[in-house]
């Protein structure tokens, strides 16, 4: 594969340019991310059919003009499973791919599971086999080699018939107007960011705690989300999860307790009177202002009988209709249409996925009529 290295900020705007005035064009990134918050990008791979790039953001100071071709509606930004490549973007430029098509998402509406890779892919439909040796490869470092650049236009280069494929596949079918729909919805998931207040609902086992526990990891969660955006680092490398919860559950309010759960010692010496002082001042939080209690929904009477029945609905619409169930219904999103109508009395603000768009129409109205009442109302 031939491609051109795009090291500066002249070659950037000049081939974003060129690119503007295509169509459509083919995207990914390569990125890093071990022990970051954030993904640290490391390269991105652009093929329109003719010119093929692999855009170095290391070395280039100005990358507006990307971030302009992403935004630009008049080009369709085609990905494979997008994911945390919009999440990349998001965070650097703040914008995503618009309009935006993931080949992923285009397999599941033809019948493949919800999480089929590229690779694959590319055997079944393009009829080549792709070597994923560099898949690992530390895209940060520099200088990337010659089988690395490879692999990396690779991704690209047998994106863009893949995509032909696929889309051709699809207009035979009656889905055309729903992918649309699903993958505009997985970039409007990405512009949500999450809560910091709502961080401990994130942490295993926050349903065995009572109020005044939830004040105290609520706070301890809280504190090591902005700490890990702050300093860039992966939540547990701030602190464990675990640990956090174990303040909360056990107690813990001095070092020697620490030591005696477990804690690291980078732990200790870095965020122990932290830690220590946040849990100090959670525990005189007044109950009423504490979160309230978390009730799982596995735990609400009739939930286990329920989710069989919708389960088995969704199966036999996906049987009918040729899709994997957990595309058009994964256990997530069916506990999120029943959290819809059993606790938040069905919100028209807060509709989940199976109460709107393509899933409501074939399956998520049954299963509205399927669920009954709350527990106890």
């Amino acid at each position: 594969m031939n491609y051109q290295q795009i090291t500066s900020n002249q070659q950037l705007a000049s081939i974003c340019a060129q690119l503007r005035q295509q169509p459509v064009v083919m995207l990914d990134t390569e990125f890093v991310r071990t022990r970051t918050f954030y993904a640290q990008l490391g390269l991105v791979q652009i093929y329109d059919g003719e010119h093929l790039v692999l855009i170095d953001p290391l070395a280039i100071d100005d990358l507006s003009p990307l971030w302009a071709l992403l935004s630009d509606t008049r080009v369709t930004k085609v990905l494979h499973a997008s994911s945390e490549d919009l999440e990349v973007f998001q965070h650097y430029a703040g914008v995503l791919p618009t309009p935006m098509i993931d080949t992923q998402i285009v397999a599941a509406f033809l019948g493949h599971g919800v999480s089929e890779g590229f690779a694959s892919l590319v055997e079944r439909y393009v009829g080549v086999s792709l070597d994923k040796g560099e898949s690992r490869t530390d895209w940060c470092a520099r200088p990337l080699t010659e089988k690395q650049k490879q692999y990396a236009a690779a991704d690209v280069y047998y994106l863009l018939p893949l995509y032909q494929a696929l889309t051709k596949a699809l207009a035979q079918t009656q889905w055309q107007d729903a992918m649309v729909e699903e993958c505009a919805l997985l970039s409007r998931k990405k512009q949500l960011a999450k809560s910091d207040e709502a961080a401990y609902l994130d942490i295993k086992y926050a349903w065995q705690l009572n109020r005044q526990q939830l004040a105290v990891l609520q706070a301890l969660a809280k504190w090591r989300a902005k700490e890990a955006r702050r300093r860039n680092m992966a939540l547990n490398f701030i602190v464990k999860e675990q640990h956090l919860f174990k303040m909360a559950r056990y107690g813990i309010r001095t070092v020697e307790q620490m030591n005696e759960h477990g804690f690291d010692k980078n732990e200790v010496r870095y965020h122990a009177q932290t830690l220590i002082k946040m849990a100090s001042q959670a525990d005189k939080t007044p109950v009423v202002k504490c979160p309230s209690v978390i009730t799982r929904l596995v735990d609400e009477p009739g939930y286990k009988s329920l989710i069989k029945n919708i389960k088995e609905q969704v199966q036999t619409v996906a049987d009918q209709l040729g899709l994997a169930p957990e595309f058009i219904g994964s256990k997530k999103q069916l506990n999120q249409l029943i959290t819809w109508v059993w606790r938040e009395q069905c919100q028209e603000e807060k509709r989940p996925d199976l109460a709107t768009g393509w899933r409501y129409r074939i399956v998520g109205k049954d299963l509205l009529a399927m669920i009954p009442n709350a527990p106890g109302t």
